[in-house]
């Protein structure tokens, strides 16, 4: 009831509020008449006249929808809602949804490839095989973390997807997420591709003849200080280049030496394979390259070569050959059928660019009609997904915080000692009313978390000013839960979950003895968000640390935040109470038996 009633209240602090659109995905009709895009701001799917620019039609779709795919005859356009966790099938002649398919949890994208629809589902961490006919869902398929972007080959044989998160491994190891490759014909996982150092890989487009791909993806330096922003760069904008064209796939810088390219996001390539085109989410640009550039450095490179080059800041330098200005938050992109024009979806302009790909520069800009006032929230917004605070332009909250969530890394933030003070990065929903910040509750408030900190520590450059940190905080504190897909929609619990609360409020150990107050997990964690908001000495201090008191964190999604502690070192929940628990000062556990932990953890989840 609680989280329930917390989450209430930002639904009607977003009520009150303009309702923008949002528009973060599009895609072209077979005969390049009609631009579909996604607005997940608005829940639409926005139908638009590719030559006048003039809307058709506004199709309400499901919750937060975030991808979509057309069919080869253009008939259909299904629509994957997030938050819904369906695929809403538009009928493109009466522009009415006609059906609604069952998809996995938080459907991120959907790609249509013969028979078969499939959703990468990010929460679930799979994709979901359905029959695009039926809607039946007919296999679910094991994924990496935070699977989200998929791309079909242009054969349709097989499709890929990326990995908004890297998977959880070893502490304070180098970071690794992977590709996801599948067989369409027998809808199996053909291979699971590692990518060392990647966290967070978006987009990835084929090239017409099928022999080339390139992801967009960050690779980030997290195991040591972000000092070294000032020395070389703390979250390394690129892309993944792979296929036949060039073998063992090649990491590379899309940034410059003095100047970079936030958020790298968007992929699209020419059907002439002559440019590839990266939408950068945090710089408002969108990075031209020239693809037979890209390919002689990528062949010239010794083997040694291409196991660096994706630190190599003077890369960019081969294969670069514009930058080109959008509107602000550029996301999705999709090319004329002739390659003629590139269609950018300005997230936080409620518009389209237009770019004439022979001149490479903006012909014309679609507003989408969305509200006309830029209020405090909008603002604070924007200054969220912009990374032009930071030294170089390097990153904005959103780089570690993507889309409001987390980078599933642990980071070492500190200016005064390397390898001091470690802390797992958290997810940024429902944070309002949950202070202090900072794992040793060093930060009063978000004003101070968000300014004065992020000025000297992070960004390493001047920071906001007094009006432009108030809307960032504003925006923040509206920051929604999504939605909980572990508790059933009219709250009751399941009969393991109700066991497990039972664990969560018990205050006797099972041999009747009394369990000391401060020892009770719903003393710690308490209030509306599970936190007292009061420092706790729990016996998870790490040689790395200066204090044994740790921030008491919320609970609000905590089946979604892993790794776990102040400094990420359990991967799971259960390490939690296994690993780093040995003499009971993180609540009682030593005496709950496997299955009265799994029980605990079920409630856990639903939080």
């Amino acid at each position: 009831m609680r989280i329930l009633l917390a989450f209430a209240l930002a639904s009607v602090m977003f009520a009150s509020e303009p309702r923008y659109l949002n528009p973060i995905e599009l895609a072209v009709s077979p005969d390049g008449a009609r631009l579909y895009i996604v607005c997940e701001g608005s829940d639409e799917l926005v139908v638009v006249d590719a030559q006048s620019g003039k809307a058709i039609r506004r199709v309400r779709v499901g919750r937060v929808p975030k991808g979509l795919a057309i069919s080869p005859d253009g008939a259909r356009v299904f629509v994957a809602n997030a938050w819904g966790d369906t695929v809403s099938v538009v009928d493109a002649a009466s522009l009415q949804v006609a059906k609604t398919y069952r998809a996995g949890f938080e459907p991120t994208s959907v790609a249509l490839a013969g028979p078969a629809l499939y959703t990468a589902n990010r929460i679930g961490n799979d994709i979901s095989v359905i029959d695009a006919a039926t809607g039946e869902e007919t296999r679910r398929l094991t994924a990496g973390r935070g699977a989200s972007y998929l791309a079909v080959s242009p054969s349709g044989n097989s499709l890929v997807s990326t990995h908004i998160y890297p998977n959880i491994g070893p502490y304070r190891t180098v970071p690794e997420s992977e590709l996801t490759f599948i067989d369409t014909h027998g809808s199996y996982v053909q291979s699971r591709d590692r990518i060392e150092n990647a966290a967070g890989m978006f987009h990835a487009a084929f090239s017409k003849d099928g022999r080339l791909g390139i992801a967009a993806q960050i690779r980030p330096k997290n195991l040591i200080p972000l000092a070294h922003v000032e020395h070389g760069f703390a979250l390394g904008n690129s892309i993944l280049v792979f296929g036949e064209d060039v073998g063992e796939p090649v990491q590379l810088l899309i940034d410059e030496l003095d100047r970079y390219y936030s958020m790298p996001f968007g992929v699209a390539i020419t059907p002439d394979k002559r440019t590839a085109y990266i939408s950068t989410t945090g710089a408002d640009s969108v990075t031209v390259i020239d693809v037979p550039k890209l390919l002689a450095f990528v062949r010239n490179l010794s083997p040694r070569e291409r196991k660096r080059a994706g630190n190599d800041l003077a890369a960019a330098s081969h294969f670069v050959t514009r930058r080109i200005d959008v509107g602000r938050s550029p996301k999705g992109m999709a090319l004329s059928p002739d390659g003629a024009r590139l269609y950018v979806a300005n997230r936080l302009d409620d518009s389209i660019s237009v770019i004439d790909t022979r001149l490479n520069q903006v012909e014309r800009a679609i507003p989408l009609g969305g509200p006309e006032p830029v209020t405090p929230l909008r603002r604070g917004e924007r200054l969220f997904y912009n990374a032009k605070f930071s030294f170089q332009k390097q990153f904005g909250c959103a780089g570690c915080h993507i889309e409001g969530t987390l980078d599933g890394l642990a980071w070492d933030l500190e200016p005064d000692g390397f390898g001091i003070d470690i802390v797992d990065n958290k997810p940024l929903e429902a944070v309002d009313g949950t202070e202090p910040f900072k794992w040793n509750g060093g930060n009063p408030d978000l004003e101070t978390e968000c300014g004065i900190r992020t000025e000297k520590f992070f960004y390493r450059s001047q920071s906001y000013s007094k009006t432009e940190l108030d809307d960032l905080v504003k925006f923040i504190k509206a920051m929604p839960a999504r939605p909980n897909r572990f508790r059933a929609a009219n709250g009751e619990l399941t009969a393991a979950q109700e066991r497990g609360l039972a664990v969560f409020e018990r205050t006797r150990r099972k041999n009747g003895a009394p369990i000391p107050d401060e020892l009770q997990c719903g003393t710690c964690h308490s209030g509306p968000k599970y936190t007292n908001q009061q420092l706790t000495h729990v016996g998870t201090r790490k040689p790395t640390d200066r204090s044994s008191s740790i921030d008491t964190p919320h609970l609000v999604g905590i089946a979604l935040s892993a790794p776990y502690l102040h400094d990420g070192s359990a991967r799971t929940l259960e390490e939690i109470w296994t690993v780093f628990n040995p003499k009971d000062q993180h609540g009682v556990t030593n005496d709950l038996s496997k299955d009265e932990l799994n029980d605990l953890i079920e409630y856990l989840k639903t939080l």
